[in-house]
Formats: C-alpha cells, sequence, structure tokens
C-alpha cells in the first residue's frame, strides 16, 4: 500500500517530518507504530518556487494508508494540503479543537477558490506550461476534507481506535483555536508545539506549559530573532500619522486571522485614545471579516471582554464585494487598508498593492514573518518591483516594518515555554524553520538545557 518507504516494523515507533524539515512551512509529521499512520499537521509547502512544486509531487506514503490527521492549527502551511491529501485517497477522521475546525472551514474554502481561479487565469491567457492548468484541488476537495474534522475540547483525553494513541489539545496562543499536541502511544509521549503564540498578547491567551515529554518537536520560526519590544500601537500610530499627512494611503498585507483582529485591536486603542486620524478604515477581506466574527463564537479562546470585542469590531469598514474593493483601490484620499494575505502571495491585496505600490505618497505595512519567495518577503526585503498578474510593479511607497506585531513565539519566548518542562525530553526535533534560525535554537537548547536536539532532514526517519 505504501510507496516511497516501509511502514515501522512490528512493534517500532517512528518519526519522519514530510515537510517543515529544512524551511517554514508544509508542516506534516509522520508516526508509524504497528501498521497504523497517524500524521501530524498537513501543510501546503509557500515561497520560492521549487517549494510550491513540492506540493504536486507524491506524498511519500500513500494517503489511504493514513489512518487520521492530527491539527495543531489551522494556518495554511498546517492544513492547506488537506484538501489534496483527501483528493488522492485520505479518508480518515481529521482531530482537532473547535475553532480550529471552524477556522480551517474558511481557509480551506478560500484556498480551493483561489486554486480554481489561478487555473482559469492561466488558462484563459495560455500562460501555462501545462495544458489544461488544473487546480492542485478544487471546492469538491476542500468540502470532503471539511467533512472529516472531528473536533474536541482543550485538555480532555481522547483515545483513537485500534490501539491508537492518546491524543491531549493544549492553547498554544497564536490563533483561534491553536493547539500543542500531546499524543502517548505505546508508552512514549511525544509533545507537537504546533505554532506557538506570544506571551501576554492583546487578544490571544498565552502559550498553556507543556509538564513533560519523551520527544518534543518543536517549531523554530524566530529561532535566531528577538521581537522588537517597543508598544505596536506607538508604532503603528507614528507610521500612520506620517502616511496621512503626506495625503498617502496605508496598505497592510494582514493574515486573515490572527494577524488582521490584532491590528484592529491596536487600531481601536489608538482611536479611543484620540490618537488615530480621521481617516477611513476598511477591512477588505471576507475571510478576515469571517474569522473576525468567529472571535465571538469563541470567547473562551482569547482574552477580548465583550466591550473591547464590540468596539475593535466596529473600527472598520467591512468590504464584502468586490466592487467595494474596487472602489476602496480607485479611492485616493488617505485611509487605511487591511486586506488579505499576509504574505502578499494572492487575494485582494494584491489590486491593492498595483494601485498604491508605486505613489511615494503611501506605506505598505509588513506586519509578521513572510516565508522567502513570496511577495511580502520581497517588498520587506527593499525590492523595487514585485509581478503582480504578470506585470512588474514598481515599490515606491515606503515601506515600514512592523515585526512586533509577529503572532509567532520569538527566540526567547520558545525558550521561555520550553523551560516548563519539569524533566528534559530524551530527544528534541527542530522543525518549522529556515535552516539557521533552526540551527541557531538547536544550540540554544543544548546549551541552555542540556537537551539532544536535531534539525531533521525532508523525510528523515527516527526510531522513537
Amino acid at each position: 500500500m505504501a510507496f516511497g518507504g516501509e511502514r515501522a516494523r512490528n512493534g517500532e515507533l517512528t518519526l519522519r517530518s514530510l515537510g517543515a524539515a529544512g524551511t517554514v512551512t508544509g508542516s506534516k509529521h509522520l508516526l508509524e507504530s504497528n501498521g497504523r499512520r497517524i500524521l501530524v499537521d498537513c501543510g501546503l509547502f509557500q515561497g520560492v518556487k521549487n517549494l510550491r512544486e513540492l506540493n504536486w509531487e507524491p506524498l511519500a506514503v500513500d494517503p489511504s494508508g493514513i489512518d487520521a490527521v492530527v491539527v495543531t492549527h489551522a494556518h495554511l502551511d498546517h492544513t492547506g494540503y488537506l484538501p489534496r491529501l483527501v483528493r488522492t485517497g485520505f479518508r480518515g477522521p481529521i482531530l482537532c479543537t473547535e475553532a480550529t475546525a471552524a477556522v480551517a472551514d474558511i481557509i480551506l474554502r478560500d484556498s480551493a477558490y483561489l486554486q480554481e481561479r489561478d487555473a482559469a487565469f492561466l488558462n484563459k491567457h495560455k500562460a501555462s506550461k501545462h495544458h489544461p492548468a488544473l487546480p492542485l484541488y478544487d471546492s469538491d476537495d476542500a468540502r470532503r476534507a471539511i467533512e472529516l474534522f472531528d473536533t474536541h475540547p482543550f485538555g480532555r483525553e481522547l483515545r483513537l481506535p485500534d490501539d491508537g494513541p492518546v491524543v491531549t489539545f493544549r492553547r498554544a496562543g497564536h490563533i483561534l483555536g491553536a493547539a500543542t499536541v500531546d499524543l502517548v502511544w505505546h508508552g512514549r509521549r511525544i509533545v507537537f508545539t504546533g505554532d506557538l503564540g506570544r506571551y501576554d498578547d492583546p487578544v490571544m491567551l498565552d502559550p498553556d506549559p507543556v509538564p513533560a515529554a519523551d520527544y518534543l518537536v518543536m517549531e523554530s520560526t524566530y529561532g535566531d530573532r528577538l521581537h522588537d519590544r517597543s508598544d505596536p500601537a506607538d508604532a503603528l500610530a507614528e507610521v500612520i500619522a506620517a502616511t496621512v499627512s503626506r495625503g498617502g494611503t496605508v496598505v497592510i498585507p494582514a493574515f486573515a486571522v490572527g494577524r488582521a483582529q490584532t491590528l484592529l485591536y491596536y487600531l481601536w486603542q489608538l482611536r479611543s485614545a484620540g490618537r488615530l486620524p480621521h481617516v477611513p478604515v476598511y477591512l477588505d477581506s471576507p475571510m478576515a471579516i469571517n474569522a473576525s466574527d468567529l472571535l465571538g463564537l469563541y470567547r473562551s479562546d482569547h482574552r477580548l471582554s465583550p466591550e473591547v470585542y464590540e468596539g475593535m469590531c466596529g473600527m472598520a469598514t467591512y468590504t464584502r464585494e468586490a466592487e467595494q474593493s474596487m472602489k476602496i483601490s480607485a479611492d485616493h484620499e488617505p485611509k487605511i487598508v487591511i486586506s488579505a494575505s499576509g504574505m502578499a502571495t494572492g487575494g485582494r491585496i494584491l489590486h491593492h498593492l498595483k494601485a498604491f505600490a508605486p505613489h511615494p505618497r503611501n506605506t505598505i505595512m509588513v506586519t509578521g514573518y513572510q516565508v522567502p519567495g513570496t511577495r511580502g518577503a520581497a517588498i520587506a526585503a527593499g525590492q523595487r518591483f514585485v509581478r503582480i498578474y504578470g506585470e512588474w510593479i514598481p515599490i515606491r511607497a515606503q515601506v515600514a516594518n512592523l515585526a512586533m506585531l509577529s503572532a509567532h513565539a520569538d527566540a526567547d519566548e520558545l525558550i521561555r515555554w520550553a523551560s516548563g518542562f519539569s524533566a528534559p525530553p530524551r530527544r528534541v526535533f527542530v522543525v518549522h524553520g529556515e535552516p539557521q534560525p533552526a540551527d541557531t535554537l538547536r544550540t540554544r537548547l543544548d546549551r541552555e538545557f542540556g537537551w539532544q536536539a536535531t534539525v531533521p532532514r525532508p523525510n528523515q526517519l527516527f526510531t522513537l
């Protein structure tokens, strides 16, 4: 049934990272024992072309031979391959928290729509090497994947049938529904961090500590960097005031889930304090609007009071229709536009960048991690042109990088979370990071805790 590798032998428990090994996208971690396979996360590769092309390669194991998928959180680099997995034969349950399933419903439907739209665009303009251009998956694949979600609360043990592992979700912060995964199988406890959030975040709760693990699979997105500790509200106020004084527009590529809501919080804070210029604020992303609505449904998953939630949601004009979005791009009066996607890989933000990036009076505000190879990374790095819909667009607007708005734990926060262990793991596998951050975190875990840590190569097999 399998291809590209053999199943674990009877009695063994093995681990392989099929994604997010030496890179920050495509999270897929495979556990195998006694003929059973559990996949933790199932994300898309993003960024540079050679990584994106991996999404089209056959998975190293037959999807129909995977018994279950356990999902840490809903971001595309952790769930975006699920419809493709279903398309190629997976039929098992997808285990996650309730809020993760709700957010993933939004993200996966949007991803499928973008896949279909991009394929149609390529076919219309005969711009693909393949004829016809096909989507990686379609809306029907996304719907079938969503139907497989099986939700469970934080902190309650779940035993998978047929001698399967015991799974427990704990809060990870980061975004709505995000969890660390505690998985006990054949007497061995393996903990997966997923993506850890920030401490003292104004919206999300702190990551829950994990007392112990035999093996730890740990993210390292910011494993070699510290976030600026200055007040994000002050930084926002400064950039917005300078831009408006020039008669310009502030364009913010924002992750629809998490970052957009945090931005609304800080903008509400500034307006409440009388520190925000009287200019329109637009949330121009149906996905971000839907994600904001979910904060109202899952009150226990965040720290916002009802009054603050209502205030921040009233901060912006919500624009769902494409016609409304086009009017925003055509309007050259000062304003603030929050739109997806956060790394400018697709969505309405591309139209706003085409409209506003060529003019020095405007500002493009980068607010989080930018995967190498994305337009967002190019803009943050100061490149003078980016390619949008086949056209090279000059970047003459000011670029402000407010990295302190990141939803990812930085290096010190990763260490702070790891310090909560009451006993050292036997081994740590450092994943979900570019080579330098991953190796820096590996070294730091050794230096500060004496932990044995490894940065796995893609598809490298470990016996636990």
